[in-house]
């Protein structure tokens, strides 16, 4: 008679990293008397498991992943997707794709080229891989997991065969990659076993986790319930826009973090505005509601905590037409009118699709069933974990403007700048970000372009750079709005200039002339020194908005290497993809 090996449900009050723990605990005690259960015969399969992440969310997952296959006895090869050529995926048999959508439907930085190989007209067929795909992504972006989606249809397209159907997955991903996870593991075991795969149900427990190191204590699902110990404002009052520096204590924690990860907030909405989705609404508030994995809670508290209402999307829209035959927010939701309902939805919120069309919502579960889940707030952080021990910065502009005779804002930004008291506890996490760290080598230059608050995590490279005794030269280009009012870290920045850490500074304030300038007119300015300090091995690290500035100051790069290196366009694009390839040119745009 085969021994039973309890397991944690996924019911119990644990994050699943703590689950996971427990499993492998009680996998331990048990494994003597689970050993002589009788178990049917299988192959053992080589299955890679390849992952196109530009956070390092992707790679998480597809370590999950790779662990429980080789609990169930099979080869795992885990690997960055841009690694594993298209030739080289089409000799396998079978694959686990992993892969996230960045900026505007693109993929990852590093996977560009890959993409664009796979897409060609040469690309090599794929009739004997069989693959399946779980794809993440932000519904709140237009292109929601275009890449994923993409890559799903182009294996199809050259003959391959889906060992299970894709999964898109929201930033609220733990609940399908888990049933995707489940899914995939039981058409592996069936192909092992030459049986015919059951489908996974919600009841059946996934394979143990044990963690190659001790896992990270604060999750998103368990945070840190952090102290603000300093609320500075960066920006002067005249400012048109205001900018903070916060830091968290997180001395005697189990929190920590490398200079180049975020940090993820667990964001409060603004009680005033619950108070007037209800009063619109005409709900009290102590009606209850059911949500996924918190439970039965009032209204009030699902709005506070649980529920994003102050941004629209298509798929809001688009249930709140269906649901009350509003004939004006239908003709928005065809193709043609893309551009008007981007407008539309820029400019409000839930509470005016309550005000405009009075009467659709007429009870507490369909606010439930049209809102999306809050999701966390990711700061990049500022600080160095070796310059500021037992504390995590973050720099955040303050979102404030009028639209619509109504003031709005950030969720977040404005929780910090009005309704968290000094010495008040905010839940946060650590958002690891392996695709943008220091070179390993300190004696290797870097060239830092952080415009607004894209400085933060470079703030952190120079402090972890400088506590540490690198020895490598650094140079920063910064943009603002006007030197006299938005130069965040000033005396910092002309303090480690002054002692020679910072190498080289140059700054863009594009409103303090009657051109404006931006930091890629900088640095195509400095193209031949730019230069010289490639050809000297530096890396080139860029943070802030995708839409615009990345664009621009990637183009500027492209042109300087162009030019200096006397290169046409094709060897240009060449050098900075191999630049790419050799991780000298990391982004963390957003």
């Amino acid at each position: 008679m085969s021994a039973i090996v309890p397991f944690i449900p996924d019911t119990a009050p644990f994050s699943p990293e703590q689950r996971a723990w427990l499993n492998g605990y009680l996998a331990g005690l048990f494994s003597g008397a689970a050993a002589t259960a009788p178990s049917p015969q299988k192959a053992s399969l080589k299955i890679p498991v390849l992952y196109a992440t530009q956070s390092g969310t992707g790679e998480g997952l597809a370590r999950k992943v790779a662990k429980e296959l080789k609990a169930k006895g099979h080869t795992a090869e885990l690997a960055a997707l841009e690694t594993f050529e298209p030739a080289k995926l089409a000799q396998q048999e079978h694959v686990i794709l992993i892969a996230s959508t960045y900026g505007e439907g693109d993929p990852p930085d590093a996977v560009q080229s890959w993409a664009a190989q796979l897409q060609a007209e040469g690309a090599p067929r794929m009739d004997k891989l069989s693959y399946t795909v779980l794809a993440l992504g932000d519904r709140h972006y237009e292109h929601f997991c275009k890449f994923g989606i993409d890559l799903d249809f182009r294996l199809e397209s050259l003959g391959a065969k889906r060992l299970h159907d894709r999964v898109d997955c929201d930033v609220e991903f733990e609940a399908e990659f888990q049933a995707w996870k489940m899914g995939v593991l039981d058409k592996i075991e069936a192909i092992a076993t030459g049986a015919t795969a059951e489908p996974a149900t919600a009841s059946t427990p996934a394979a143990i986790e044990l963690p190659a190191e001790r896992p990270q204590i604060h999750t998103r699902e368990n945070p840190l319930f952090a102290p603000l110990v300093e609320r500075r404002p960066l920006t002067t009052d005249i400012s048109s826009k205001q900018t903070l520096h916060l830091a968290f204590s997180v001395a005697d924690s189990q929190l920590h973090y490398e200079a180049g990860d975020a940090c993820g907030v667990i964001a409060q909405n603004d009680p005033v505005l619950v108070d007037e989705v209800l009063a619109t609404a005409k709900f009290t508030g102590d009606e209850h509601v059911t949500l996924d994995k918190t439970g039965t809670v009032t209204l009030r508290e699902a709005l506070l905590h649980h529920l994003q209402f102050t941004r629209l999307n298509r798929k809001m829209v688009q249930g709140y037409a269906t649901k009350g035959d509003c004939k004006p927010l239908a003709g928005l939701l065809i193709p043609e009118q893309q551009t008007h309902l981007d407008k539309y939805m820029y400019d409000r919120d839930f509470i005016d699709l309550l005000e405009e069309y009075p009467g659709v919502i007429t009870s507490a579960g369909e606010i439930i069933e049209l809102l999306p889940k809050l999701a966390p707030r990711l700061y990049s952080i500022s600080s160095s974990p070796a310059a500021h021990a037992g504390e995590v910065h973050a720099t955040v502009a303050v979102v404030r403007y009028r639209a619509i005779n109504r003031q709005r804002g950030g969720v977040c930004s404005t929780m910090f700048a009005d309704r968290i008291a000094h010495g008040g506890t905010v839940p946060i996490y650590i958002q690891p970000n392996k695709k943008f760290r220091l070179p390993l080598d300190s004696n290797a230059p870097i060239i830092m372009i952080g415009p607004g608050t894209g400085i933060a995590p470079f703030r952190g490279f120079l402090h972890e750079r400088q506590a540490t005794g690198a020895k490598g030269k650094n140079w920063l280009f910064f943009g603002e709005r006007s030197a006299a009012t938005d130069f965040l870290y000033r005396d910092e920045l002309e303090k480690m200039q002054a002692n020679g850490h910072l190498t080289q500074l140059h700054t863009a304030f594009s409103r303090d002339q009657e051109k404006k300038i931006y930091v890629q007119d900088r640095m195509l300015e400095q193209a031949a020194q730019v230069w010289s300090w490639l050809q000297d091995g530096a890396s080139v690290y860029v943070c802030g908005d995708a839409t615009h500035m990345a664009r621009d100051v990637d183009a500027a790069l492209h042109t300087i290497i162009g030019q200096q290196g006397t290169l046409d366009a094709e060897a240009a694009k060449d050098y900075v993809q191999q630049m790419k390839d050799d991780r000298r040119y990391q982004r963390d745009v957003y």
